[in-house]
């Protein structure tokens, strides 16, 4: 599991190998399914601090990758071509987006199906959705309970500390 201050001792060198730190900063936000984010308006790099305790070295390593080429490639570049010119220029290797464990522990939202597989959504289901486990299409069959659970303080921030210890 990747240590939160070397995270940030990682992005604030990138920052300074391929961008202007006196114009980009880095901090960490409180997203639970996204990695990174690259925001342009304020000029920051931000990575989920509920990822970034549970990822290995790698994973977060690439995710910084990944947000420092959009800042790299410009607003208008997306993931499309150029974007991934300059990711890749810059020793990024993953994909578009992430595919690693998200912060089930923090959603709200649980739901069960009727064969007992479990979902979770971080925020509230607002149409009935049906398990793809069970069934490839919508089915009426397979519709998923929600349940809405409190998550406090606290626990968010042992979601960070568990991960840290462990």
């Amino acid at each position: 599991m990747a240590d939160l201050a070397r995270v940030t001792v990682w992005a604030d060198a990138l920052i300074r190998l391929h961008l202007n730190p006196a114009e980009w900063s880095f901090a960490f936000d409180n997203a639970k399914k996204r990695a990174g984010l690259c925001d342009y308006g304020k000029k920051r790099i931000t990575m989920s601090r509920y990822l970034a305790a549970r990822w290995e070295d790698d994973e977060v390593h690439q995710t910084l990758l990944h947000e420092v080429a959009h800042a790299m490639a410009g607003v208008g570049a997306g993931h499309g071509p150029a974007w991934r010119s300059v990711a890749a220029s810059i020793g990024y290797v993953g994909d578009r987006t992430h595919t690693g464990e998200t912060a089930v522990e923090l959603a709200p939202w649980v739901g069960t199906c009727p064969a007992g597989h479990v979902h979770y959504r971080h925020r509230k289901p607002t149409r009935a959705l049906s398990c793809a486990k069970c069934s490839r299409s919508f089915s009426r069959a397979h519709l998923i309970s929600w349940q809405r659970r409190e998550i406090s303080a606290a626990a968010r921030r042992a979601a960070v500390a568990d991960r840290q210890a462990g």
